[in-house]
């Protein structure tokens, strides 16, 4: 972004200091993170008040600062706009700059695999476009604008991550990016606590709809029957489905899992095979969405597959890692809910890339007054599993660990609470060049500490 001070002001429909021939090339909240040229934007929390570092942000470089019109003792020789609101004036310059720029938006939202699907979409597309993401989890109603505001004029996609925990959030984060195309990757039990079910889930998801720019279109799970019924009262709306079933737009005939990853065949309104590095048939599942955006944005499949085949997915998502003496930790401690759980497991019981498998497990975080069923309903599906050693961790898997001593399975089990050194020793005492362990738990059991325990004995 390169717009005059004064063009900003003119966005926000406010008043400034010093505005004339200050040119802004970014935004910035955060002093530490900070770029030459950025337009510094204070916010005032309950314990620090941005204002205060006003100064020492344009001694970084900062071109201007926001400055709220209620705070007192405004800076005299600093360029300032005044402002009622910061996050809403974020929103305002990002909703403005968002309509002067010419690429192809794409919106992701859904209960799980949002991060890789984002990764998978921008993978598939960077050799041929010039192509930018959401960072991190930037993927809120101040992180997306952020992220508006951080991309480059030149940019050709920009693939856009958006979260929520609540009814509305997506739709105001649809509205504000107007996304050409929409991708809901699936309707899990994340966020049940806050809205109620899963066919509020589902409702608060397809809410990525309502901003979607005319003549779009919707990618979503053809497997959940919750997001058809949605898709069917919109006659209106070009929606492709895509999973599973053979009734849906994209549908996978064939997977295997190997050394280089995981290899598919697909048929529907793309016929052809294709190869992602990465493990898991819900990773699988997830690269349909990127598939389906590169064949609308007019790739072969030729080059669509080499894409694939280079794909690098945000850490902690079915991320292979090796110890020293052979060992294979599957990382996908990033978060985890009913849905991904699942999905995580079936991996483990169908690879064959070790014969000695071992599940690492953590508390299942946000899903309300029906949190101790999903823990104790997952025994159910470790039976189904020919596993050495199972390993809890976080007050709620208590439950499962006592349901699965009722099993009366000869597996070893230990829970720990909150200590991880317990699991640490005994998988260090145990797991060799045979062994598989994957790891999965939400983001607040911090399960990779586990395996870092043991690559750094």
């Amino acid at each position: 972004m390169k717009r005059l001070l004064t063009e900003l002001a003119g966005w926000l429909q406010a008043e400034g200091r010093l505005m004339d021939d200050v040119v802004v090339t970014g935004v910035s909240f955060d002093t530490r993170t900070l770029k030459e040229g950025d337009l510094f934007i204070p916010f005032r929390g309950e314990l620090v008040n941005g204002h205060q570092f006003v100064r020492q942000a344009m001694e970084k470089g900062a071109a201007a600062s926001l400055w709220m019109k209620d705070e007192p003792d405004a800076p005299e020789d600093i360029p300032l706009i005044f402002i009622d609101d910061p996050e809403l004036a974020m929103q305002q310059l990002a909703r403005a700059y968002r309509k002067q720029l010419d690429c192809t938006f794409i919106g992701i939202t859904g209960s799980n695999g949002k991060t890789s699907t984002k990764d998978l979409v921008a993978s598939v597309l960077s050799p041929y476009f010039n192509v930018r993401k959401t960072e991190g989890n930037f993927n809120n109603e101040l992180g997306l604008p952020w992220t508006i505001l951080s991309l480059e004029e030149n940019t050709e996609v920009a693939v856009l991550e958006m979260g929520m925990s609540g009814f509305g959030e997506i739709s105001f984060l649809s509205d504000l990016a107007m996304p050409h195309y929409a991708v809901i990757t699936n309707i899990g039990e994340a966020h049940m606590q806050d809205l109620g079910s899963r066919e509020g889930i589902a409702k608060a998801k397809f809410e990525i709809i309502d901003g979607l720019k005319e003549n779009g279109a919707l990618f979503y799970d053809g497997d959940e029957p919750l997001l058809h019924t949605l898709v069917s009262a919109r006659p209106e709306l070009r929606a492709i489905s895509f999973g599973y079933g053979e009734k849906t737009g994209l549908s996978l005939s064939s997977t295997e899992s190997g050394d280089d990853g995981s290899r598919f065949s697909v048929k529907g309104v793309i016929d052809g095979s294709f190869t992602i590095p990465v493990f898991g048939s819900h990773q699988v599942k997830n690269s349909l969405a990127a598939i389906l955006i590169a064949h609308e944005l007019g790739l072969s499949n030729d080059q669509i597959d080499a894409a694939l085949r280079q794909s690098k997915l945000t850490d902690m998502r079915m991320q292979p890692v090796v110890a020293d003496n052979g060992a294979l930790f599957i990382n996908d401690a990033y978060n985890a809910a009913p849905t991904s759980m699942q999905a995580a497991l079936s991996f483990l019981g169908e690879t064959k890339l070790r014969s000695e498998k071992w599940a690492v497990l953590g508390d299942m975080l946000e899903l309300g007054e029906n949190e101790r069923h999903y823990h104790e309903s997952i025994a159910r599906q470790l039976g189904t599993i020919s596993v050495k050693g199972i390993l809890l961790f976080g007050p709620r898997m208590k439950w499962l660990y006592e349901e699965l001593q009722k099993t009366g399975n000869e597996t070893e089990v230990i829970w720990s609470e909150d200590d991880y050194d317990t699991l640490i020793a005994s998988l260090l005492s145990s797991i060799d060049g045979n062994s598989i362990i994957l790891l999965k738990g939400s983001r607040g059991m911090e399960l990779e500490r586990i395996m870092d325990g043991v690559l750094q004995a």
